[in-house]
């Protein structure tokens, strides 16, 4: 999902770049904001709550500066490492007794 989001956004960013004459790159925090206004001050006051004010000033809000296409590509790429599994060699691989 999150890459057919990113490819999504990268279009659409690179459509305005070729309309305006200049490069657009949407924020990830405009991003989220034009999908659900509320989910911005709902996350917000979930992290200064239960986890830490500090990461949400620091981490978060840089997160949220960021272009979204590249935070996109970033989490579907984490995604992909995590689900990656290796193929067991065959029977007939080398070195495998």
């Amino acid at each position: 999902m999150s890459l057919a989001a990113a490819v999504i956004v990268g279009i659409v960013d690179s459509i305005q770049s070729v309309a305006g004459e200049t490069v657009a790159l949407t924020p990830f925090g405009a991003a989220l904001f034009s999908i659900n206004p509320q989910i911005l001050v709902t996350t917000e006051a979930y992290f200064r709550a239960h986890i830490s004010a500090y990461f949400w000033d620091t981490a978060m809000e840089w997160l949220l500066l960021q272009p979204a296409v590249m935070v996109l590509l970033v989490w579907s790429l984490i995604f992909w490492l995590v689900a990656y599994k290796r193929e067991a060699p065959g029977r007939f691989a080398a070195g495998s007794r």
